[in-house]
């Protein structure tokens, strides 16, 4: 018996079902098991949103002798001088976001194209196999895609589309000058090849949400293939498409030794593609281990906080974005 001043057992408490409480949800309304994952878990997330911080922080940090020195016409300078201890980041962040442009140019309709094949008209016994080594792709090391691009695409580019395209369309700006071989051309089209599974493998995804039903709705109802394929893509994969876009962007922009060895590693702002160009990534790469003095260090520090900054601008833009997709699809606009 239960003697509330002369003590003994405490009454059983029994939960709905008439199982046993444990003691930790009588006391604390909570099983302790459940609160200790609960508790790592966010351990977990605010270690990652401190690393995050930590890095700006650094970054921050370093750059400020050539903040104080430059301040934001280190953003539109194109002087990269380092005996002259004269830097700007304009021919590193404009050949970064026209490499990265003209990866996205290339690779999302290849992707998109490849995603819908594999899904809606590959034979059966083809799908696995071109899934299998499309996704592959994501696996090469970077530096393999740059041996590949220097041995192999740069001279193809060179001489069966560059060379030919300048000869005829030379007096266009974005064809104009000698070719080389290594340029802005070479990196995006190598950026491409490397982006291409990441898209690839979420847009198949995507694509495979849409119901089966509603496929087979547009076909009973006259349409063709295409006429499908455009009405479900339209309808249920944009939003998905768009994000597996920003996810390759990210890796575009930040790719360093793919980019550094085909690029060309020129610091001039030239709006012919078939010329050489530095992008931010390569920069920091190539001259980080000879940096002397303060300012040459503390430059290529705020380069990478300039990479850093649009990485994530990028992806906040792209999160506002597919959240007005979605809600516009939701509402079936």
């Amino acid at each position: 018996m239960y003697d509330r001043k002369g003590g003994g057992n405490p009454p059983l408490s029994f939960s709905k079902n008439g199982e046993e409480r444990p003691r930790m949800a009588r006391k604390t309304g909570r099983n302790f098991k459940d609160l200790l994952f609960e508790r790592t878990t966010a351990a977990f997330a605010f270690a990652v949103l401190a690393l995050a911080v930590l890095l700006f922080g650094v970054l921050l940090r370093g750059s400020v002798p050539a903040l104080r020195k430059f301040g934001a016409a280190f953003l539109v300078t194109g002087t990269w001088d380092p005996v002259l201890s004269k830097f700007g980041a304009l021919p590193f962040i404009y050949g970064t976001l026209v490499s990265s442009f003209l990866a996205i140019l290339i690779a999302l309709p290849l992707s998109v194209g490849a995603a819908i094949f594999i899904n809606d008209f590959a034979p059966p016994w083809m799908k696995a196999p071109v899934a299998f080594l499309a996704e592959l792709l994501a696996a090469i090391p970077s530096v393999i895609y740059g041996l590949w691009g220097i041995f192999v695409l740069v001279p193809v580019l060179r001489d069966w589309f560059m060379k030919p395209v300048a000869k005829v369309l030379g007096w266009i700006p974005l064809f104009k000058g000698p070719v080389y071989g290594p340029s802005m051309l070479a990196a995006g089209v190598l950026l491409a090849i490397m982006i291409v599974p990441f898209i690839l493998s979420v847009s198949r995804e995507v694509l495979a949400t849409v119901p089966q039903r509603q496929k087979e709705a547009v076909l009973s109802l006259g349409g063709t293939r295409w006429e499908m394929i455009r009405i479900a893509i339209g309808q249920h994969c944009i939003p998905g498409i768009f994000g597996a876009t920003v996810l390759g962007l990210g890796r575009a922009l930040g790719e360093t030794m793919a980019v550094t060895m085909v690029i060309g590693n020129r610091p001039e702002v030239l709006l012919s593609v078939f010329q050489p160009g530095y992008s931010m990534a390569a920069v920091i790469a190539n001259e980080f281990t000879e940096a002397v003095g303060d300012v040459y260090l503390s430059s290529l520090i705020l380069i990478g906080l300039i990479l850093f900054a649009m990485t994530f601008v990028a992806n906040l833009a792209a999160k506002w974005v597919l959240s007005k997709m979605v809600a516009r699809a939701a509402r079936g606009i």
